[in-house]
């Protein structure tokens, strides 16, 4: 079998020469104002209200709950499949005492 072999063109290596811009800006509407503001009281923020932070507070909370129960939901749901697999490869081995039953301690039939 016949390997391949790359074909070299002289393409492959040319250097290509960018111009820089003559323009600053490309032509186009300008929907920005040109003047820099120098004044950035318009992104500063107002001081936190203690309502605001309570608020925050018991999103943080209840989002810390969800995960939790989240978390015991996926761990409850994954030794549950374990059961029902090693019960499953149980039975299909042909075993006969797969099922575990749960009685109770004391069965009193003539209520002694």
């Amino acid at each position: 079998m016949k390997t391949q072999q790359p074909i070299a063109s002289d393409d492959e290596h040319r250097v290509l020469k960018f111009r820089p811009r003559t323009m600053a800006h490309p032509p186009g509407p300008r929907e920005l104002d040109q003047q820099p503001s120098a004044d950035l009281s318009r992104f500063e923020r107002a001081p936190e209200e203690p309502g605001e932070f309570r608020h925050r507070m018991l999103a943080n909370v209840a989002a810390l709950a969800f995960t939790v129960a989240l978390t015991a939901i996926g761990i409850w749901l994954a030794i549950s499949i374990a059961d029902l697999r090693k019960t499953q490869d149980c039975v299909l081995m042909g075993r006969r005492d797969c099922a575990q039953i749960s009685t109770p301690r004391s069965i009193s039939l003539f209520g002694s």
